[in-house]
This record gives C-alpha cells, sequence and structure tokens, in this order.
C-alpha cells in the first residue's frame, strides 16, 4: 500500500476532530439536542454528530479516489467505491431524517425498512460482490439473481438496523465501530483486497476522532446518522470483499442484542436505572439487551457498576469474538 493512500487516514480524522465543535456548539443552539439517559442529571449533549464523522470519511475517500486518478494512474474499483459511498449518504441522510424526528418518534417502521432498503439499490445495480456461495452439507452454489436482488438487501437491512441496537452508552457506538472495522481491514488486507483495507481504516479513523468528544461524559450523540452509516459500511465491506462469514462472526455481539431485543418486542430501550451516585442498575428483573447483561456481570463482580464498565464489558466481549473469528477462520485468511 502506498503510503501517500494513508494521508486519507490523517484527512478523515483532522476533518471530524475540528468540524465537530463547531457542531456541537450549532446543533445546541438549532435544538438539536438530547438528554444523557444514563445519567442521574441527564445533561443535554448534541444529536447526529455522525454528520462530522462521515464528511470526514468522504473527504478521506475523495482524497483516496483523487490520488488513484492522478497519481497512480488507476480506475481500479473507482465504480465500486462510488456506490459505496453513495450507500453512505444515502444512510446518513435516512439517519439525519430519523434524528430530526427524534429517537422516540422517528420514522415508523415500515418507512423505515423502505428507506433502509433503498441502501441496496447502489450495490445491486453494480451487481457486486461474489454470487457463489458456499453453503454447509451442500457445497458451492451460484444464487445468480437472487444475489444482488436478495441477498444484498438483506444483508445491508440487517448489518444497518442490527448495529443501530447496540447503543445509547457513551463512547459504546463508535467504539465498537472501530473494533470490527479494524478487524475487518486486517481481514481484507490479508486476502489480497487493500483498497477495501484502506476504506475500513479511513471510517475508523473518523470515528477515533468522534470518541474525543463522545467519550464519557459525552458531548455530542452520534444518533442513527453515524449507525446507519457505519452500520451499512460493514455490511458493504463484507459483500465487496465476499467475507460474508467472517463478517457475521463478528457480529454476533448484534446477533444476540437483536435477540434479546426481541424478547422485549423491540420496545425496550437499553438504558439503565440511574443511582444518585450515578451507578447503574438493571432498569428490570429481565435482560433485553447485552447492556443489561453487563450491568448483571459489573453489579456480581464489582458491587456497583458504571457507565464507563458497562462501555468496557461490550467492548472486551467484542474483542473476544474478534479474536475467535481469526482463530476459527484462520485458514482462510492468512
Amino acid at each position: 500500500m502506498k503510503i501517500i493512500l494513508l494521508i486519507s487516514l490523517a484527512i478523515s480524522f483532522f476533518t471530524t476532530f475540528f468540524l465537530l465543535p463547531s457542531w456541537i456548539s450549532r446543533a445546541k443552539k438549532a435544538g438539536l439536542s438530547g438528554k444523557d439517559m444514563n445519567k442521574i442529571e441527564q445533561p443535554e449533549a448534541a444529536e447526529s454528530g455522525g454528520i462530522m464523522v462521515i464528511t470526514g470519511f468522504i473527504l478521506g475517500v475523495l482524497y483516496y479516489i483523487a490520488i488513484k486518478t492522478f497519481y497512480l494512474n488507476s480506475m481500479e474499483n473507482i465504480i465500486e467505491i462510488f456506490a459505496l459511498l453513495a450507500v453512505i449518504v444515502l444512510a446518513t441522510l435516512i439517519g439525519l431524517i430519523d434524528d430530526i424526528f427524534g429517537w422516540k418518534i422517528g420514522l415508523n417502521k415500515k418507512t423505515r425498512i423502505f428507506f433502509l432498503l433503498l441502501l441496496a439499490v447502489p450495490l445491486s445495480v453494480i451487481n457486486a460482490g461474489e454470487s457463489i456461495v458456499s453453503i454447509p452439507f451442500v457445497g458451492q452454489i451460484d444464487l445468480g439473481l437472487l444475489f444482488p436482488l436478495l441477498i444484498i438487501p438483506i444483508g445491508v437491512l440487517g448489518s444497518t438496523i442490527t448495529y443501530n441496537f447496540l447503543a445509547g452508552y457513551n463512547g459504546l457506538e463508535a467504539r465498537q465501530g472501530i473494533l470490527i472495522l479494524f478487524a475487518l481491514s486486517i481481514v481484507t488486507y490479508y486476502l489480497g483486497e487493500t483498497w477495501i483495507a484502506l476504506i475500513s481504516l479511513i471510517m475508523a479513523s473518523s470515528l477515533i476522532a468522534f470518541i474525543f468528544y463522545n467519550k464519557y461524559p459525552a458531548k455530542v450523540f452520534p444518533g442513527n446518522t453515524m449507525t446507519y452509516a457505519v452500520g451499512s459500511l460493514i455490511a458493504i465491506i463484507a459483500i465487496i470483499g465476499n467475507i460474508e462469514k467472517i463478517a457475521v462472526f463478528f457480529f454476533i455481539p448484534y446477533i444476540i442484542e437483536t435477540i434479546l431485543k426481541l424478547r422485549g418486542k423491540l420496545k425496550v430501550e437499553s438504558f439503565a436505572r440511574v443511582n444518585d451516585d450515578n451507578s447503574l442498575e438493571m432498569p428490570s428483573d429481565k435482560i433485553y439487551g447485552l447492556e443489561h447483561a453487563a450491568i448483571k456481570i459489573i453489579k456480581k463482580i464489582k458491587g456497583k457498576c458504571y457507565e464507563k464498565n458497562v462501555v468496557n464489558v461490550i467492548n472486551i466481549f467484542q474483542i473476544a469474538i474478534i479474536i475467535l473469528g481469526f482463530i476459527i477462520f484462520r485458514n482462510n485468511i492468512f
């Protein structure tokens, strides 16, 4: 990988880092703010900080395209990159609409699903990915048109929605995104898809900048603006890089979260019950999310649980899943 291409990581990071303070100020003045539900005071923080994350990402990717075009004289994978950008922009716009309506109201479920299904269109029209899939006990099957018309929409929709489930705690969404994208960049790099690895790292760089403002106590929330975009990017990387199996494995925490959310009929929020000292309690006797499971485990070990502890435990669980994934799929990667 050319060193000059790595400048795209710096562009992504510094764009996000320097634009966020202005966004935080302007968003609050415009009333685009929300309560931090896991603190007794419930302080206000700016919403939709994901706008700046995606801005940094897009500028980083555009720099990469410019270097490929004018310096390396290469148009390889340009169509895939622009299709990827189209998906990310659409996801960001849908997320922004959802954020503006508010997390309590938002888009209704049918409208949201319809809009999110549209995210698959740029990938479907370029027939992204490989239609030949390997199924256990069956062997290889060529899905043909079923792949762009059915598998891609299901994959993008599933990843985008479920990535949005594991959320609501300062730094959680961004840190999870960094971990998964970094892992996917390693996989694609060793498989020879260095351009996909770089795209992954460009978004991860933007998320690292975001962490400086989203870490506890958060000054800004990511909003669906960011979670939809990052969730869809993970699906895009899996599809274009033909690494669906290991990507799904890395997504195990989100699969578990979805199952637990379904237990509560998708109506129970992930927020905790907050004590006067800002320690957290289970909101009910039942577990309706990994966040609740983390609270229960931490309280048994330490006696008290705080927001930082919940995020750390979930991140550790994600890291363990990633390491296990590398072990299981090592022969297909290294």
